[in-house]
């Protein structure tokens, strides 16, 4: 392609031959290594698209579509186009053999992106961190709720699922390219977390404070906060609760054993932001 197309109209069939070594390459960033060597990772479907092409334009390397696609998500081509996103018309099997979760649409967008030096520096208000939290679909379903929540930033720590891994991605339903993803030890990021003035809070069942309970020990919800959510298995180690000002407990009314990650960090973070908006 030498030129871009004015419009969702004006694109043409550019790729046909799924064995086609464009396609190959496209396929294999489904791979932790082939990911890492391009520093590329694949959005498949339409939700994390149109998110990336709309807050992440300049990261946003290749577009591929089917005419189906074209047609039903003419905005998301739009905004492409205007932003200088090319933009690839392909059959539905090249579509398919790049990736069987596009939904016939996907794109490729470079891995660079904040660094945890820049959420520092943005003096953030609360913050996300996951503590080897391995489960792909818990971690992008988490990164999906502290954007919600309006959440500054989610930290992945320690042996953290890869944050380009395709569920996680998927996951994440766009919610990615709203806030900074970023890596860092645990020790590290508490330690500068609390440097930068945030209250570290671990949700754990171990906690001795009760998240809800009236009494001076919740007025640390009004004030900057950082959250470290475990692993879904087996929680926080003591380690890891080493670096924490308070362990907050969540209380159970009913007769469930416990809250999985994704609800106990949707119950957290907004009984933060509910405090930092009261």
């Amino acid at each position: 392609m030498t030129g871009r197309p004015a419009g969702p109209d004006d694109l043409t069939l550019t790729l046909s031959n799924a064995r086609a070594e464009r396609v190959k390459k496209v396929a294999a960033l489904a791979g932790r290594s082939a990911r890492s060597r391009a520093g590329q990772f694949l959005v498949e479907g339409p939700q994390g698209v149109r998110e990336a092409v709309l807050h992440a334009p300049a990261r946003v390397r290749d577009l591929y579509l089917t005419a189906d696609a074209r047609d039903r998500y003419g905005d998301i081509v739009t905004s492409a186009l205007a932003s200088e996103v090319w933009v690839h018309l392909a059959t539905d099997e090249v579509v398919t053999a790049m990736s069987a979760d596009a939904q016939g649409i996907l794109a490729v967008v470079d891995t660079a992106g904040a660094s945890f030096d820049d959420v520092i520096a943005a003096q953030p208000r609360l913050v996300a961190v996951l503590s080897n939290v391995r489960d792909p679909g818990n971690a992008g379903t988490v990164i999906r709720v502290a954007d919600a929540a309006g959440a500054d930033a989610v930290v992945l720590a320690g042996d953290s699922v890869d944050l380009t891994n395709p569920k996680v991605v998927r996951s994440t339903a766009g919610s990615l390219f709203h806030l900074p993803v970023v890596r860092a030890p645990l020790a590290e990021a508490t330690l500068a977390l609390a440097g930068a003035g945030l209250t570290i809070l671990a949700a754990d069942g171990s906690g001795t404070v009760e998240l809800g309970q009236d009494g001076a020990d919740n007025a640390a919800l009004a004030r900057a906060t950082a959250w470290v959510f475990g692993n879904e298995a087996w929680g926080l180690s003591d380690d890891d609760l080493s670096f924490v000002d308070t362990v907050v407990r969540i209380p159970i009314y009913g007769k469930a054993e416990s809250l999985n990650l994704a609800t106990a960090a949707s119950v957290c973070l907004y009984a933060s932001a509910a405090a930092h908006r009261s």
